[in-house]
């Protein structure tokens, strides 16, 4: 049996990575250049097929995987003017970003009568995964539709979990997220309270590192703190910004009280407008403490 032909919007620091799995492990794969030249002409390289349009994308795929930053990029892409659902044509469209489950169950909703199908299937762990193709993943959707998609994820995922209908997976990703953004909030004022008393980041290191507090966010959000490796953690200030106020959206449909969400989001809000949201995420403990007038960095 023929192999799905991928098609691959958005590759970027997660993208290109999951691409090149994609086209390495047998798969036709087309792709579009956005801003970045450098992963398009890898990719091409290594055997996938550039295309000039998302018209010309559809045309050449049976399912187009999306890594963009979130619901409004997903919305133009696919359905936007020129975008996927204009070239007429049935399509199972993955979008793997981080988006707002509402928009999502929406947009599967409108897309169903003209034959796209949509799926969330979200992200967790880094770029390094992804080029290795260890990337954890849930996806959401019918069980029929899962089970199709199945081996394109497993080009590029180590752990695939279905999470149920459609919407479900992009509403797990945002509680993970919340959940990990929330430990870099915790760290950040924690390491501010530390050096106020005269313990350092590397004293407050020896003490959880190997604990039962330690895992591996802890470790490469410390990878900055400690060893100032600038690319230990390579996602955006902003984009936690974008994925907490997506949840504040969340909960303020559902009705729900999230105090602590409402917290770490203003900490990263604040991180954002003082400048600092192009910089990754573990230096949100070097704003905090800027904020109280200590520093972090050790001679």
């Amino acid at each position: 049996m023929a192999r799905e032909r991928i098609g691959f919007v958005g590759v970027g620091l997660m993208g290109h990575g999951m691409a090149k799995n994609i086209v390495e492990k047998g798969f036709p794969l087309a792709v579009i250049a956005h801003r970045n030249r450098a992963p398009i002409d890898d990719l091409v390289a290594r055997g996938a097929k550039e295309v000039g349009s998302l018209g010309e994308l559809a045309e050449a795929s049976d399912v187009v995987v999306l890594c963009v930053t979130g619901s409004p990029e997903v919305e133009a892409v696919v359905g936007g003017p020129g975008g996927l659902a204009a070239a007429g044509r049935p399509l199972v469209v993955v979008d793997c970003s981080t988006s707002d489950p509402s928009s999502t169950v929406r947009l599967a909703r409108d897309l169903a009568p003209r034959g796209i199908t949509l799926v969330d299937a979200p992200l967790s762990r880094t770029p390094k995964d992804a080029e290795a193709g260890t990337l954890d993943v849930m996806a959401a959707g019918d069980p029929t539709v899962f089970a199709r998609i199945r081996p394109v994820l497993e080009a590029f995922a180590g752990r695939i979990v279905h999470t149920g209908p459609v919407g479900s997976a992009h509403t797990m990703k945002l509680l993970n997220n919340f959940v990990s953004l929330g430990y870099a909030a915790l760290y950040s004022e924690a390491l501010a309270l530390g050096a106020k008393a005269g313990i350092t980041p590397k004293t407050f290191d020896a003490v959880i590192r190997g604990g039962r507090m330690d895992c591996p966010f802890y470790q490469t959000f410390f990878q900055w703190v400690v060893g100032r490796d600038p690319n230990a953690h390579r996602f955006a200030i902003r984009n936690g910004l974008k994925d907490l106020s997506y949840l504040a959206a969340f909960a303020n449909a559902a009705g729900a009280a999230n105090p602590l969400g409402a917290a770490v989001r203003n900490s990263f809000a604040v991180a954002t407008a003082t400048g600092h949201g192009d910089d990754y995420v573990p230096r949100l403990a070097d704003v905090i403490a800027g904020l109280n007038g200590v520093a972090l960095a050790e001679e």
